[in-house]
């Protein structure tokens, strides 16, 4: 295990230099520029920014400045807030994505594995129907659809909450249950198959033929093994959250990472858009890795050998 997760660390170097790279010369190449205005800036003051950002270097020159900064963990300036440094933004901005992508995670972990063990209780009834219904509707569902319908009953005829901002604790309400919906559906459908596909197996029948309670059977056995498709997907959950904030601290005016990011991608703040990509390359790969230790751990059939297999 300490080989696999060394080596899988090792990975992240080639990897985030390969984003790094791509990323770089693809705002490069996108037209318009970082100091593009509705209102013509003087060429002089025009080649003074350029000048100051080194903008006016050779684009090689540029690439090889910006990589030694990376080595030494300054992701640079940022073109569009010139008083705040891009490693000071993700700092300011991210605990806010978190935060939401925390509670959208627990929120959907607990309505989907519920509905999941309800449905799959009492296969091809009502009970398994009416749970697979709404989650089929949840999969169905845009984020930019579900978040304005929260809006709409929870906020503006409820006024239980605030449209957007984020000026209360309960401001991070209304965009996680929006974050989290459509994963509920995802997680409600996997555990239903997984447990579904448990309690046919050997040693459920054993277990019932010794006489032990339906609930001990569940917890005991047939969860640990019909969550194991569950856990797995964890991992491009919490990733395909947290880049799913885009959309939806944007509809809620929250000032996340996820609104950053959408903006400085629009004012071709290059700095900022690398930044933004090569955090969430890190996060994303960091996640995946404390997934596949954790099924390790769930399931006794997988082991990670020398060769990280």
């Amino acid at each position: 295990m300490t080989k696999f997760i060394l080596k899988r660390l090792l990975i992240i170097i080639p990897v985030l230099w390969i984003v790094a790279t791509l990323t770089f010369f693809v705002m490069r190449m996108t037209p318009g520029g970082p100091f593009d205005t509705d209102r013509k800036v003087p060429e002089e003051i025009l080649k003074n920014l350029e000048a100051k950002y080194h903008l006016d270097e050779p684009l090689a020159a540029q690439y090889l400045r910006y990589m030694g900064m990376l080595l030494q963990g300054d992701l640079g300036p940022s073109f569009r807030y010139p008083s705040r440094t891009v490693n000071e933004i993700i700092a300011e901005t991210f605990p806010v994505s978190a935060l939401i992508g925390l509670l959208g995670l627990i929120y959907a972990l607990i309505l989907g594995v519920g509905a999941g063990i309800f449905a799959a209780s009492k296969p091809n009834t009502k009970r398994d129907f009416l749970p697979m219904t709404f989650a089929m509707l949840g999969i169905s569902l845009p984020s930019f659809v579900i978040g304005p319908l929260f809006m709409l009953v929870f906020a503006i005829n409820l006024e239980w909450f605030n449209v957007a901002g984020w000026t209360e604790a309960k401001d991070a309400v209304l965009p996680a249950l929006t974050l989290g919906t459509m994963y509920a559906a995802y997680f409600a459908r996997l555990s239903r198959a997984g447990i579904l596909d448990m309690v046919h197996q050997d040693f459920i029948r054993t277990a019932k033929a010794k006489g032990l309670p339906g609930w001990l059977i569940m917890l005991r056995h047939t969860l640990k093994g019909g969550l194991l498709s569950t856990v797995s997907f964890l991992g491009p959950a919490v990733a395909a959250m947290l880049t799913g904030s885009l959309v939806v601290e944007t509809i809620f005016s929250v000032p996340g990472l996820g609104r950053f990011f959408v903006q400085s991608a629009l004012n071709r703040d290059y700095t900022l858009v690398l930044g933004c990509v090569l955090f969430l390359a890190v996060f994303i790969v960091l996640m995946n890795l404390i997934v596949d230790i954790a099924y390790a751990f769930m399931n006794p059939k997988v082991s990670y050998d020398s060769n990280g297999t």
